[in-house]
């Protein structure tokens, strides 16, 4: 086999590889502890046969036993048969680059924002969640009054949040023409007809001391807000909180993280 054809083999094989990496994951959220236990038996054999084979080929041939020169060989003789030899083992420059492509090959394949979503909530199923500064470009009541527009980098995010938790948004507003700036921002967005997110679970009050209500009454496995009172208020109660400022509580709980946005707590900024 050439070199350009034994190169287009191992890269499609690494497409392959990574093709069933992904497919993996994805089965390990739908299998049992035994099941689980088996596909990890069977990854760790495949790993040890891979490391066997890694193994330069040099060092796993016996070279041949060399007759003893007798009387009429000279030394130049002996020079170029030994040559011959070591020539026919290995191609140094061959074997690099196809180590080169086996070590590209079995790189850890990157995960998926959903794969990361979930990692990062902990597999939480109940998450609620402030609108102003973290899903809204506005950062004020007042302003939701005029108008509402949903961050474009943090819809994303969203959307995959909402395939696998109960997602609550909420927030403080002044009057029902903001509710419905608010609701039109979302319908626009996609929210509503991408995900499991209905309007049912947009929950509006007139008070910030009417969202903590909102979150004691839901008991989520997760909330998000901006405010470091109400973050510091429900410490007791939520089992995870995400501060999402550009400033850190002095002494935050241990339940309590920070982020300067929700697309940086996953990492996609």
């Amino acid at each position: 086999m050439g070199d350009n054809s034994k190169e287009d083999f191992l890269h499609l094989i690494k497409r392959v590889w990574e093709f069933l990496t992904v497919e993996f994951f994805n089965l390990l959220d739908r299998l049992d502890s035994r099941s689980i236990g088996a596909i990890a038996g069977l990854a760790f054999a495949v790993v040890f046969t891979w490391r066997v084979l890694r193994t330069p080929s040099g060092s796993q041939r016996r070279q041949p036993k060399r007759q003893a020169p007798t009387a009429s060989s000279s030394s130049v003789g002996s020079e170029e048969i030994s040559d011959r030899l070591l020539s026919g083992i290995s191609n140094p420059s061959e074997d690099l680059k196809t180590q080169n492509v086996i070590d590209e090959f079995f790189q850890p394949v990157k995960p998926t924002l959903s794969q990361i979503v979930r990692q990062r909530l902990s597999e939480g199923r109940k998450v609620t969640c402030q609108l102003l500064d973290i899903i809204l470009e506005e950062s004020s009541p007042e302003q939701l009054q005029k108008q509402a527009t949903v961050r474009s980098s943090v819809l994303e995010v969203l959307l995959e949040i909402t395939k696998f938790c109960d997602l609550y948004l909420m927030e403080r507003v002044l009057d029902d023409e903001s509710e419905k700036n608010v609701l039109s921002a979302l319908e626009e967005a996609g929210v509503f007809t991408s995900s499991g997110l209905v309007k049912d679970k947009v929950l509006f009050c007139s008070t910030e001391n009417g969202r903590t209500s909102f979150v004691r009454q839901l008991e989520p496995d997760w909330h998000i807000d901006s405010n470091p009172d109400i973050i510091t208020q429900l410490a007791r109660f939520i089992k995870f909180q995400l501060h999402v400022s550009p400033v850190k509580l002095d002494r935050p709980p241990p339940n309590v993280f920070t982020a300067t946005s929700l697309e940086q707590f996953f990492g996609c900024t």
